[in-house]
């Protein structure tokens, strides 16, 4: 829970730091997402990817100079040692202005998303569950320097324009001749301060612990 003041704040800042030094991963309640709009952003993925392939391929992220659009199944391999992810994903981000500064220096990420002409209500879905992202993030980087014991807002001027990534991921059935080197995304860590995680009630997920040999599965009905 993110409380202001008193000993609870000081405990919260405790925890995190803890489990952002033990697992790298933590829980969070109360977080002021709506129900409704994680509903709504999961179905939006949905139709994404029920949108004809010719299209998906048409937006592939490959063609695009901010990196964003349509990656294909087996297009990611995570893990090196691994066969190649069985898994697609959309990938759009904060849309800047072609006069951003960032823009106009070619910064990697930068620039403007591709939609689908089949689904006009995407840009909109999206960029509004970018915005609550964005503010979660910034109250959690607020956290996070707390739990490192330097001001809340030390991080603030780190994300005035951020390169921030919302990506939609379908996991289809897992193969039935799978071997023991296919995996839905292969072992990997995240780059970025935060990743922000939604998931779906089949669940999944593992967080490989500093030992290295301890996998824990992530419930899904908590992980966000």
């Amino acid at each position: 829970a993110l409380l202001p003041g008193g000993v609870r704040r000081a405990a919260v800042a405790d925890e995190l730091r803890r489990a952002a030094m033990s697992s790298g991963f933590f829980y969070v309640r109360n977080h002021g997402v709506t129900a409704d709009q994680i509903v709504r952003q999961f179905d939006l993925a949905r139709r994404l990817f029920e949108v004809p392939q010719a299209t998906r391929t048409a937006l592939d992220m490959k063609l695009s100079p901010t990196m964003r659009g349509y990656e294909n199944l087996g297009a990611q391999t995570l893990d090196a040692g691994a066969r190649p992810d069985v898994k697609e994903s959309f990938y759009c981000g904060m849309a800047y202005p072609d006069d951003h500064p960032y823009v106009v220096a070619g910064y990697q990420t930068y620039g403007h998303n591709q939609w689908p002409p089949e689904l006009p209500d995407a840009p909109a879905i999206c960029e509004a569950y970018i915005q609550t992202m964005l503010a979660l993030a910034r109250r959690l980087m607020q956290w996070v320097a707390l739990s490192l014991s330097v001001p809340e807002n030390y991080f603030a001027g780190t994300s005035e324009s951020p390169m921030l990534t919302l990506r939609m991921l379908r996991y289809p059935p897992h193969p039935q001749d799978a071997d023991e080197r296919t995996f839905g995304a292969g072992a990997h860590t995240d780059w970025g301060a935060l990743t922000i995680l939604a998931q779906d009630g089949h669940g999944g997920l593992e967080v490989q612990m500093p030992g290295g040999d301890l996998q824990v599965e992530v419930a899904a009905d908590l992980a966000i």
